[in-house]
């Protein structure tokens, strides 16, 4: 008798969510180690897509190899270097905004966003209340960080209404942490929101930008989103055209699954990373009108 197929047999690789889905603060989320290593081992691509834009890829891979994982820094992909993108993006759009000089961005985030916006040729310029003609950022770029104060929002604030592109790495407006649910980037973006007039340009998920890019660094075709956040991981994956599963282990839950619209509905939904080792027909059998499967 020929044993029905896991979920994991239909992909032929898995895009990860870290916060919630791997690790929740310093500590490993149930299941996720043994499940991603199982997965590994039967021959799946991971990749693993964040919106935290404050850590470096090296230092992701780091800490998930401390977890009992085998990850390189090419596994990681963040919304800090998809930021860079979007400015250096803008700044070839306007070759006639940059020819007696380069241009500038203030980074109301990390030193790993800083180094980003200075991969790619933008001259990152002191977080100021105000600035000379010589150092007014042409960018604002606002990326989480857990030192920054209400000075650093003041001055992006500044900045944006002077005439700045603002740009946020993500807008997550909660992040999980082991102590439990702690504001987010999105939290500090509404901050500077509320006392700007513009929207900002958003990099990361729900955007499909850096779930495209990770399939296409990895050579995916058939991957499977990962994800604790129907706005952001579930809504990214769908963007991207990609196959989404919603795990109950960090923020959402069944009932935020059964309730969203198509753009944020999981196909899956699942308890723990295990259940990626279940018969699909269980899937199948549990859909329920909302078009979500448990």
């Amino acid at each position: 008798m020929t044993a029905s197929p896991m979920l994991a047999d239909r992909f032929d690789g898995l895009l990860c969510d870290l916060d919630g889905v791997v690790y929740a603060g310093p500590d490993a989320v149930v299941d996720a180690i043994e499940s991603l290593n199982r997965a590994a081992g039967l021959g799946l691509k991971i990749g693993f897509v964040t919106n935290n834009a404050s850590r470096p890829a090296q230092v992701v891979a780091d800490q998930l190899n401390g977890l009992g994982l085998d990850v390189s820094a090419d596994q990681v992909f963040g919304s800090a270097a998809a930021a860079a993108s979007l400015v250096a993006d803008d700044v070839a759009s306007r070759p006639g905004d940059f020819v007696t000089r380069g241009p500038r961005a203030m980074v109301v985030g990390s030193e790993s966003l800083r180094n980003e916006l200075r991969g790619v040729g933008v001259e990152v310029v002191r977080t100021a209340m105000s600035h000379t003609p010589e150092t007014e950022p042409d960018y604002v770029v606002q990326g989480f960080d857990p030192t920054l104060g209400w000075t650093d929002l003041a001055a992006a604030a500044f900045a944006i209404e002077a005439g700045a592109i603002w740009v946020a790495t993500n807008t997550d407006t909660t992040i999980p942490r082991a102590e439990g649910i702690a504001p987010g980037n999105g939290s500090l973006v509404a901050a500077v929101r509320s006392a700007v007039s513009v929207e900002p340009l958003v990099a990361g998920k729900p955007q499909p930008t850096l779930m495209r890019f990770a399939a296409q660094q990895l050579g995916l075709h058939a991957p499977l989103v990962i994800g604790d956040r129907l706005d952001t991981d579930v809504a990214g994956g769908v963007a991207a055209g990609f196959s989404t599963a919603l795990v109950l282990t960090g923020i959402d839950t069944m009932a935020s699954a059964a309730a969203v619209g198509p753009g944020e509905r999981p196909e899956f939904v699942l308890n723990t990373l295990a259940d990626l080792f279940v018969e699909v027909s269980r899937f199948e059998a549990g859909r329920n009108e909302a078009g979500v499967s448990a």
